[in-house]
């Protein structure tokens, strides 16, 4: 099963993908812990991903299909994959499919968490006075969710016309939320 989770910024996507890799033993592969990773590891990509961050810009589209591709390959046994802030693009869904054929594999299922993005902004508080993520002050989450839907939400309409594409109420309770999740997971 590969499963990509989308939702802004705060939606819930982290909190959902941890509980299926508890409950079910997916793989998360979350772009963003990745990154972090490969610029520790002292090996060729990670000094390439380290320059590329060290100098304010953003990793290139290849860099991340390495990376996923690297990972797909070192977990062929996992029961599922969960993809967490990948794609983000139209390249990058196309770059992922590509990645995915070449291995016998599609996307099989993007759940969107639909939410209020103006609630959003209490949770964001909330995680910025109980974790203290940079990237969760209002001004970082405007830009971060002003990119989302620049560059994300356009993919929606593409895996809705695959059948793809199930919407689940992000605002309601964790519980309520992992219920609508594993009902499409059945379904799927």
């Amino acid at each position: 099963m590969n499963l990509i989770l989308f939702g802004p910024p705060a939606a819930g996507k982290g909190t959902q993908a941890k509980r299926l890799v508890s409950e079910r033993g997916f793989i998360q592969l979350s772009t963003g812990d990745m990154l972090r990773a490969a610029r520790t590891s002292g090996s060729e990509l990670g000094d390439r991903v380290a320059g590329i961050m060290d100098a304010g810009t953003l990793v290139s589209d290849e860099i991340v299909i390495e990376l996923i591709e690297e990972q797909l390959d070192l977990n062929k046994d996992a029961p599922g994959f969960i993809f967490d802030g990948f794609p983000r693009t139209v390249g990058q869904a196309e770059a992922l499919d590509t990645c995915l054929k070449n291995r016998g594999g599609a996307v099989d299922l993007v759940i969107r968490l639909v939410v209020d993005e103006e609630k959003l902004l209490a949770r964001i508080t909330k995680r910025f006075e109980e974790e203290g993520r940079k990237d969760d002050n209002p001004e970082s989450f405007a830009h971060r969710l002003d990119q989302y839907n620049a560059n994300t939400a356009p993919l929606l309409p593409i895996y809705a016309d695959q059948g793809k594409l199930v919407e689940v109420d992000g605002m309601g309770a964790i519980e309520a939320v992992s219920a609508e999740i594993d009902t499409a997971l059945k379904e799927a």
